[in-house]
């Protein structure tokens, strides 16, 4: 018997039970559709990730004072005070693999205008923070470096300050404001970026210059982090080595010496989040897989219920000269038909599953071609492995007891 002739009788046999079929593939329907909608959010959250760092400055690498806590050890405050003007001054003179380096200095108040405030960060560093924050300047201009060296009372400010101390819509840039009862003009206004991947806002900020900072708002000689930019991203971790190796001369380390710093690049920080991304990716798989499970076991069931009920037919055919192996591949190919078209279904219904998703759940999505490509592959062998048992079965059927069969 032909195989066309077999894929005629076993498509016929579907046909002839409709609903019996349908009921059947919803397991695969749902698993597969389960599995594409998973991967998309999987996928989409990881590119979300990268997306959203990347626009903080995917060269950026952040230098702070301090060992590594992320054992969780406390350290003396002399080791949180480790890094100085002197080790910027460093890095900026012998490092090759940085474009852009700024000493960074933070503190916390209030930032008042006449009788508006609003409690905010301020961030003391160089005119080429823009550059390694990649962030432009919405009006008005950064301060120069000749106001640092003269620790001038300028300001940038974000929007979100904006918003909060010129409530009138009153044009920011020549006013003056108050940080922590310390006078300012302003001089320019940052570009909205929004929040960050940790949910902070990125315009909830004032900008001066670092000299200012430290002697007028925090009274401090330190630096709390040095923020610098790798002239690549593929450079950034032979960069963070290069700084470190830097840092260890200037603060005289000896090999058996921990590091009293801590160098990290955004690159490791995006890596952290999409491995973690991708972990929750595969626990949301490994569960919607249950339902191809609980599809294969349909298919089986079916099969079973298939091939006791055409047991008479079964001996028909055997008996005017049909080989057990045309039977067998009878069954098979129904049950893989089965298979594949509730995954065809299945796609379809996971394509509109992620369109859904990410219109009126604003998450984000993206469908990888090899998630469609898995999930027709595992149907196929869905299809094969629940539907060979009961095809051989009806294969090796005895001919004069499958025709007496009631």
């Amino acid at each position: 018997m032909r195989l066309l002739n077999l894929f005629k009788i076993a498509t016929k046999a579907i046909i002839l039970n409709k609903t019996r079929t349908l009921l059947t593939m919803l397991g695969i329907i749902i698993g597969v559709a389960s599995v594409i909608a998973m991967l998309a959010i999987g996928e989409g959250s990881k590119e979300s990730i990268r997306t959203t760092i990347s626009s903080m400055g995917s060269n950026m690498i952040t230098i702070k004072a301090g060992a590594d806590t992320r054992g969780g050890v406390r350290q003396e405050a002399s080791v949180m005070e480790s890094l100085t003007l002197s080790d910027y001054k460093a890095i900026k003179a012998q490092s090759t693999l940085l474009s852009y380096s700024t000493p960074v200095v933070e503190g916390k108040g209030q930032v008042i205008n006449g009788s508006s405030n609003w409690p905010s960060s301020i961030y003391g560093v160089n005119p080429e923070y823009l550059n390694i924050k990649v962030v432009d300047l919405q009006s008005g201009s950064m301060f120069t470096d000749a106001e640092v060296q003269t620790a001038s009372k300028v300001a940038v400010i974000g929007q979100t300050v904006v918003d909060n101390i010129f409530p009138d819509g009153q044009e920011p840039v020549g006013q003056m404001i108050r940080f922590n009862n310390i006078p300012f003009k302003v001089i320019g206004v940052l570009e909205k970026k929004g929040e960050n991947t940790f949910g902070q806002d990125q315009d909830d900020v004032v900008i001066a210059p670092y000299t200012t900072v430290q002697k007028r708002i925090l009274a401090i000689d330190h630096l709390n982090q040095i923020m610098s930019s790798a002239i690549s991203e593929e450079e950034a971790p032979n960069a963070v080595l290069e700084v470190s190796k830097i840092l260890r001369e200037q603060h005289k380390l000896t090999d058996s010496d921990t590091d009293d710093f801590t160098v990290r690049s955004m690159e490791e920080l995006i890596s952290t989040f999409s491995s973690t991304s991708e972990m929750l990716t595969i626990l949301l798989v490994a569960v919607a897989s249950i339902s191809l499970l609980i599809g294969g076991i349909g298919i089986m069931n079916i099969m079973y219920v298939s091939v006791k009920e055409r047991t008479k037919e079964i001996g028909l055919r055997m008996a005017v000269g049909g080989k057990g192996s045309d039977i067998l591949m009878q069954f098979l190919i129904e049950a893989i038909l089965i298979s594949i078209t509730g995954g065809v279904l299945g796609v379809l219904l996971g394509l509109g599953a992620t369109v859904f998703i990410e219109k009126f759940l604003n998450w984000p999505t993206s469908v990888a071609m090899y998630s469609i490509v898995i999930s027709f592959a595992v149907c196929a062998v869905t299809g094969i492995f629940f539907g060979w048992y009961p095809a051989r079965k009806a294969s090796a059927l005895d001919p004069i007891t499958a025709l007496r069969y009631e």
